[in-house]
C-alpha cells in the first residue's frame, strides 16, 4: 500500500492537525494518515502540574509502538501503521470518541481514594469506567446513560469498546506479568475508524507507562507516570527500566536522560 511508503515532510512544513498535552498530530504523507509525534512533556491534574523531561517523548514513542504492534499481530484493531523514527508514528486517521476507557484490575489512585480502599487491593474483578474527555471539567466520570444520552457514543459502540478493553487488558497483564510487572491499571483511548462506508470502532492515542500504573511485582516500585504525580523523581529511569524488560532497550545500558539508546 502506497501510504506505508511516506513521503515524509520536514517537520516545519507539514501542517499541524492538533497539539495535546504529550502529542502533535501532523498531517499524513497520504489521505487517511496522520503523523503523531511524541513530546517530552509530562503533564498530570489536567496540566496543572507541568515539566518537560528529556528523552521521555522517545520513550513513550517506543513502548507505545511495541504495545500496538503486538496488539495488531493478534487482531486487535488499532490506529497504528507503523513507527517513522525515535519520536514520530505513522497513523490511520480516525474520528475519536470522547472517552477514557479505564480498566481497573488492582486500587489505586482515584478508585483507591473515592472507595477508601488501600492502595495495592486486589479488585474481586476487572473494572471498567468511562471518564467524558473534557480538561475544563477534569475529565468527569460518566456512566454508559450520560454517554448514550449525550450521544458521544452509541449502545453499540460502548459495547465494542468493552470488548476491546477487555482484550487489550488480558494482553497487557500478560506481557507485563512475563517481565515482572504488574498492571494496577491502564487508559486507552477509542476512535471510529471509515473505510469507504464500513466504520470500525478502534484503540488510538498510545499506550504507555503515562497512561499505565505499573508496579514491580517484588517491590511495587512505580515504573509509571505516578513518579511525576507524586514527585517521586526518576521517571525517565523508570519508563528506561520498562522499556529494557520488554527488549525495546539494551540490558545493561544505563538509562541517559538526553538520548536513551534503544534498540532498532
Amino acid at each position: 500500500m502506497d501510504f506505508l511508503k511516506p513521503r515524509l515532510t520536514p517537520m516545519n512544513r507539514r501542517r499541524r492537525i492538533y497539539e495535546g498535552k504529550a502529542k502533535v498530530l501532523y498531517e499524513g504523507p497520504e489521505p487517511g494518515t496522520l503523523i503523531q509525534h511524541f513530546k517530552d512533556d509530562a503533564t498530570a491534574f489536567n496540566a496543572k502540574k507541568h515539566e518537560v523531561i528529556d528523552g521521555k517523548g522517545v520513550l513513550n514513542n517506543r513502548i507505545s509502538e511495541y504495545v500496538f504492534q503486538n496488539l495488531n499481530s493478534i487482531g486487535v484493531p488499532t490506529h497504528f501503521i507503523r513507527r517513522l523514527n525515535m519520536r514520530e508514528q505513522l497513523i490511520r486517521e480516525v474520528e475519536i470518541i470522547p472517552l477514557e476507557v479505564v480498566v481497573r484490575n488492582v486500587a489505586a489512585g482515584s478508585l483507591a481514594k473515592r472507595l477508601g480502599l488501600e492502595e495495592g487491593t486486589q479488585l474481586p474483578r476487572s473494572i471498567i469506567e468511562f471518564y467524558y474527555k473534557n480538561d475544563a471539567l477534569d475529565d468527569p466520570m460518566v456512566s454508559e446513560e450520560h454517554i448514550t444520552a449525550f450521544g458521544w457514543s452509541t449502545p453499540q459502540e460502548i459495547d465494542d469498546i468493552m470488548a476491546l478493553a477487555i482484550r487489550v487488558n488480558d494482553f497487557l497483564s500478560g506481557l507485563f506479568l512475563g517481565v515482572g510487572i504488574r498492571l494496577i491499571d491502564f487508559k486507552m483511548e477509542c476512535g471510529r475508524l471509515w473505510e469507504s462506508d464500513m466504520m470500525r470502532i478502534v484503540v488510538a492515542d498510545e499506550i504507555s507507562p503515562d497512561s499505565c500504573r505499573l508496579w514491580d511485582i517484588k517491590s511495587n516500585d512505580k515504573l509509571d507516570k505516578d513518579r511525576f504525580r507524586r514527585d517521586m523523581g526518576g521517571l525517565v529511569e523508570a519508563y528506561s527500566e520498562v522499556a529494557r524488560r520488554l527488549g525495546i532497550m539494551q540490558e545493561g545500558e544505563p538509562a541517559n536522560v538526553g538520548a536513551p539508546k534503544l534498540v532498532k
